[in-house]
Order: C-alpha cells, then structure tokens, then sequence
C-alpha cells in the first residue's frame, strides 16, 4: 500500500512537466497554474512517501497545505482563465486565491502539534493519523472547506462544461472525452475525503494514482495533434 504515493508522485511530476512544456511556447497563464496545481499534487504525495518511513512535523503540514488546501483550489484557478472572458474576474479571484494560499501556509506551519505525534505508526496511512496530531483550527478548517469548494467547482465543473459544449457542437471529440476524464480525475480525491471520514483509509493512496492517470490521459486526449471528429449525418429528407 505505502508503495502506490511512488507511482503517484512520478506520475504526477511528469504531468507537471509536460504541462509546463506545452506553457513554453505561448505562456498561456491557464496553463502555469494547472503545472503549479500538479505540482502542489506532487508535493503532497511525496511527503506521503517519506512520511511511510519517517516521521516530520514539516511534511506533514506540507502534505495537508498541498493535498487538503491548494492542489484543488491552483488546478480549479488555472481552469478560471481558460473559460473565464472577462479577465479582471479572472484576476481577482486569482489575487483572493493568492491571498487564502499565504494566509493557508502561515495557518498551518504555525499549528503546534499534540503529543501524539510521538506516536506516529509509520505503518498506518497518514491520513488516518493527522487528525490526532495537527491541531486544526477554526480557520484553517474553514479555508479547508472553501479552497476545496472553489478547486472543485471550478475544475470539475469547468471541465464538464467544456465538454459539454463539444458534445453540444458535435466537433472535436477528443476534446470532449479528455474533459470527461480530466472531471473524473479531479473527483477521484474528492471522493477519498469521504471514504477517509468512513474509515477506508487506504482508499485515498488509490484515487489519488487514479485521479491523477485519468487527468492525464484526458490532457493528452484533449490536446492531441490530430483531433478526431464526430462523424454527423444527413438529415434525412
């Protein structure tokens, strides 16, 4: 089990890579912002390989800055500037985003720890050992909740809306399909939030690996050279 965050945090960094690849040539910003949401993604799921050997204080606020706070919110942003026209809208819920990240990373790398850290069980999934060990606070649960809310809402639903109207306009397929996946990925760890509340912890290391596979193949599918097109028929008489 503490072997699948390896594959998740390779996976992730290559997809981090190729994002920020693609951003080189025309620097569009969605695409920075989704290379800095992977790599919050990556962040997380390496501190999850130290921590299966090793307890720190320092990975484990880090592993609930990138993986509970930013990654969705830094993701869901970048998807605000694709789809988003107006970009002074944009802008400033990119500079509100900014501001809940700074006052998110002081919140947490000040929260003090309980005496249990003491005894942190390598073996055990950290996200079954957290809750006895950071001191959450009422703020930092709230931007919790609402960096999430915002991650999700604009990422998930930025990318069925996209493929939405693909579907809707019966062109660019593969664009469609790739937004589809991109949506799946993106719940996938959304999901394990619930299952880690019912006690399957062992849940989130899988959704993380398969959250992040579907929103890459769905990147690949959607920005594919050669997009292929819905075949649409005559309308008969």
């Amino acid at each position: 089990m503490h072997y699948i965050p390896i594959f998740s945090t390779i996976v992730t960094f290559i997809f981090a890579a190729a994002v920020l690849a693609r951003w080189r040539f025309k620097k569009p910003p969605h695409l920075l912002l989704w290379a800095i949401g992977l790599i919050w993604y990556g962040l997380g799921t390496l501190s999850e390989v130290v921590l299966s050997f090793t307890f720190s204080a320092a990975l484990l606020k880090l592993w609930y800055l990138s993986g509970a706070m930013l990654t969705a919110a830094w993701l869901g942003q970048g998807t605000v500037y694709l789809l988003v026209r107006k970009r002074g809208i944009a802008d400033l819920l990119m500079l509100l985003l900014g501001i809940a990240s700074l006052a998110s990373a002081v919140l947490i790398f000040a929260a003090p720890l309980t005496p249990q850290a003491a005894a942190y069980n390598t073996a055990l999934p950290v996200s079954s050992q957290y809750k006895d060990i950071l001191v959450r606070t009422g703020p930092v649960i709230l931007l919790t909740i609402l960096l999430n809310l915002y991650g999700t809402l604009t990422l998930v639903g930025g990318a069925i809306y996209s493929a939405f109207l693909f579907w809707r306009k019966r062109v660019l397929v593969n664009r469609m399909l790739g937004n589809v996946l991109i949506a799946a990925g993106a719940l996938m760890p959304a999901m394990a939030g619930s299952l880690v509340k019912a006690g399957l912890v062992d849940f989130l290391y899988f959704s993380e690996l398969l959250g992040v596979v579907l929103m890459y193949s769905g990147f690949i599918l959607a920005t594919s050279a050669r997009p292929v097109e819905r075949a649409v028929s005559a309308p008969a008489g």
